[in-house]
């Protein structure tokens, strides 16, 4: 049995779900550098602001390395070959690697993948999911090779997404479970007990990156698709609609099949029920729970029809 703690490792991530998996890391083995991406310039001042995983690194003084990319660039993989790790890591970094890297470790590189792999590959697999209306999804751990989520399969684990499930909730679990099964393969690769396995290309679906136009609601489109838009998209890149030529932001909204409308009603037409404002869709109608006006501060539905009365009957676009 190996002595874990002399397991040198270098972690590969950026956001807050890399999190659970680097302090699980630090905790278990010799976390020897973290790789992140280049700090950000974030809100309106543009504050220049670290990774939640370089704040993690600095908390334990562990080495810090941000290349803008990895591919081509001799200094990066240098420093990586001269720390000479046993194991990389990699949870939510966004780049591929390339084979100068991907060579050096002895025990490969393993990749905490948000998705039951093949299904959904690439960048926002958690979206993917709840957009699509999946029942269920779960946490990959694979070997990494130069292309995207393609590798062996070491392990797997599933949950069920439940119709409260929005991508904050369904993000911390995923980190939560990625985190504990982790730990488990790593002990038993480390070990060579675990076999991998290819993954079926037949069943290979993959899932874009994010953009801020996605967010855009189109209310030809069923409640349900547009509750799984909105539960999908928020908080980033957030779903809106336009009323009197501003963005008009929906938060949260209900689905649940008991708001409807005659069928000569518009899509995108808002209308008032219990006190509140539900919007008519291509089918069914949509309850709005929280919105927000562009400029303004986030609201209730019924809050936002004591100030704004005028949006009932408007048709949004």
């Amino acid at each position: 049995m190996l002595e874990t703690k002399g397991i040198k490792i270098i972690f590969m991530g950026t956001p807050e779900f890399s999190v659970p998996v680097l302090n699980a890391l630090i905790e278990n083995y010799n976390a020897i550098a973290v790789v992140t991406q280049p700090d950000k310039k974030v809100g309106r001042k543009q504050v220049l602001t670290f990774s939640p995983i370089k704040k993690i690194a600095l908390a334990n003084k562990i080495e810090i390395l941000q290349p803008e990319k990895i591919s081509g660039k001799v200094e990066f993989i240098r420093r990586v070959n001269d720390l000479n790790p046993d194991l990389i890591v990699i949870a939510a970094y966004g780049l591929i690697l390339p084979k100068e890297i991907l060579d050096i470790p002895k025990y490969g590189v393993i990749n905490v993948h948000a998705s039951l792999l093949p299904k959904y590959r690439g960048a926002s697999p958690i979206q993917a999911a709840i957009l699509n209306g999946e029942k269920e999804t779960g946490v990959t751990i694979m070997l990494v090779n130069e292309k995207m989520d393609e590798g062996d399969i070491l392990s797997q684990e599933t949950i069920t997404i439940t119709d409260n499930d929005n991508f904050a909730s369904l993000y911390e679990k995923l980190s939560v479970l990625g985190t504990h099964l982790l730990i488990e393969v790593l002990l038993k690769w480390l070990n060579k007990e675990i076999k991998p396995q290819k993954q079926d290309e037949s069943q290979a679906t993959y899932c874009k990156l994010i953009t801020k136009e996605d967010g855009k609601i189109d209310w030809h489109k069923s409640a349900q698709e547009i509750d799984r838009q909105i539960r999908a998209l928020t908080p980033w890149p957030g779903t809106w609609t336009v009323w009197n030529n501003k963005k008009l932001k929906i938060l949260s909204a209900s689905a649940d099949g008991s708001t409807k409308l005659t069928m000569t009603t518009s899509a995108g037409e808002v209308f008032k029920v219990n006190n509140s404002l539900a919007i008519q869709c291509g089918q069914g109608a949509l309850e709005i729970l929280e919105l927000q006006l562009e400029g303004k501060k986030s609201m209730t539905a019924k809050e936002f029809l004591n100030g704004y009365s005028k949006i009932i009957g408007a048709i949004l676009k």
